[in-house]
């Protein structure tokens, strides 16, 4: 008998673990594949949203969302989203960032950023290289089937490019000169107007462990949240008062059914809250009168 209660009790111990695993799953589990004219909104959190073709209005995207060739991705100060395109390649854009996701209709042309920062992971087949392309203002980076870091770093169109695995190559667009090729741990900033050559490549690393810790938070804020949760709410909508960033300062007590038993948060303090004190007790009565003189 108490072997089969701790069998039932481990039995459902475990379904409510795998349960809860589940529910933290993340959402492109059940988003649809992606078709060659778009890219397919993995995970997301915070302000993401896309600008339409024509009227550059601002569209905010979902999680299994998509968007189209040659649309500009946007996020805000807390906007992180994942992208996967047809072949299975990803690509992650971070805070303040702005993309144009296949700015010509060239499957070898993935992205062009324009400012802030992506993160590109390029499947292929063991042997085959998958060309891909993506710009900036200044540099053309040139993939075979890797991993790298790209950071848009000012209006000007700084370039910082790092390599995780694989082999890029790095080319200046506004100064002409030979390509610089990355291997693993490497990385290089394409400056405006001046040649790659006399710039060196960076072997230290301490710029990419910089980008990649503004990375992981931007990942761990979007993936601690559970599925179902919202996700993709561009930051200042209406909270769970109804009202803008959760209608601060409105009166929180219970009203249902004219019962009045809230108050508002905002009472002046010292305000009486029990039953008024007491009356002092009255005076003692005099002492009686006696007839003892000297």
């Amino acid at each position: 008998m108490l072997r089969r209660l701790t069998f039932t009790r481990t039995r459902h111990t475990l379904l409510i673990a795998a349960a809860l695993v589940v529910s933290f799953v993340p959402v492109h589990a059940q988003c649809p594949l992606p078709t060659d004219a778009g890219a397919t909104v993995l995970v997301m959190a915070g302000d993401v949203s896309a600008l339409s073709d024509s009227s550059g209005y601002r569209k905010a995207l979902m999680p299994c969302g998509s968007v189209k060739v040659q649309q500009v991705i946007k996020t805000g100060a807390d906007g992180y989203a994942k992208f996967q395109i047809s072949d299975g390649s990803t690509f992650e854009v971070f805070p303040n960032s702005e993309v144009t996701f296949r700015k010509s209709y060239s499957l070898n042309d993935l992205l062009n950023v324009w400012l802030g920062k992506v993160k590109v992971y390029i499947q292929h087949l063991p042997g085959i290289p998958n060309p891909n392309n993506v710009t900036t203002p200044t540099a053309l980076i040139s993939v075979r089937g890797t991993v790298f870091d790209v950071n848009v770093e000012d209006l000007e169109g700084t370039t910082f490019v790092s390599l995780d695995e694989g082999i890029v190559d790095v080319r200046h667009l506004r100064v002409a000169g030979n390509k610089v090729t990355l291997i693993p741990g490497q990385s290089i900033r394409v400056i405006p107007n001046i040649p790659l050559a006399q710039i060196r490549i960076d072997k230290g690393g301490f710029a990419r462990q910089i980008l990649q810790g503004i990375q992981d938070l931007a990942r761990q804020a979007a993936y601690s949240r559970p599925a179902g949760s919202p996700g993709g709410v561009p930051s200042g909508t209406a909270g769970t008062n109804g009202g803008l960033n959760g209608d601060k300062g409105k009166n929180t007590g219970t009203t249902s059914g004219g019962t009045g038993t809230g108050a508002p948060t905002g009472a002046p303090t010292g305000t009486p809250t029990g039953a008024p004190p007491a009356p002092p007790p009255a005076p003692p009565p005099p002492p009686p009168g006696g007839g003892g003189g000297e």
